[in-house]
């Protein structure tokens, strides 16, 4: 059962990505470009995003236990440090080169553009670099 409606929730989130235009990533690098074809489309879609996060985290914490788990597995760090920075300026810089972010990559792939497909190959190929990196004990103390 909890497999399913992980599948219904990517359903509804890719439909959501495809209806909202956010699989065209010309929509999103328009949104970055605040002197020439400004389209403030993706802060709309962002918008209702964190409406619909704020009602259902709100419906959420009400109960006692998630639905298939026996509790939430609430993240326990909360500090600001350089990785969490600098995987967010390395997000950031690569949604704004590609018009991708992974999330809206996945549903992209039934365009059949091989750019969606090379995107998620190399966002792929980062993250097992950067656990093969992680798991160098020369390194792992850094």
């Amino acid at each position: 059962m909890k497999h399913l409606f992980a599948l219904l929730t990517g359903l509804a989130f890719g439909t959501g990505i495809a209806l909202s235009g956010m699989m065209d990533p010309a929509k999103v690098l328009n949104f970055f470009d605040l002197a020439g074809t400004w389209d403030p489309s993706l802060a709309f879609v962002m918008g209702g995003a964190l409406i619909v996060t704020f009602i259902g985290y709100r419906l959420v914490w009400r109960r006692a236990a998630p639905l298939f788990e026996a509790r939430f597995q609430i993240p326990s760090a909360s500090n600001i440090d350089a990785r969490l920075i600098g995987g967010s300026a390395l997000f950031g810089v690569g949604w704004g080169i590609a018009g991708f972010c992974p999330g809206a990559a996945i549903p992209a792939l039934g365009t059949g553009r091989w750019e969606v497909a090379l995107f998620l190959v190399s966002v792929t190929a980062g993250f097992y670099l950067r656990r093969l990196w992680r798991a160098d004990p020369a390194k792992a103390a850094s």
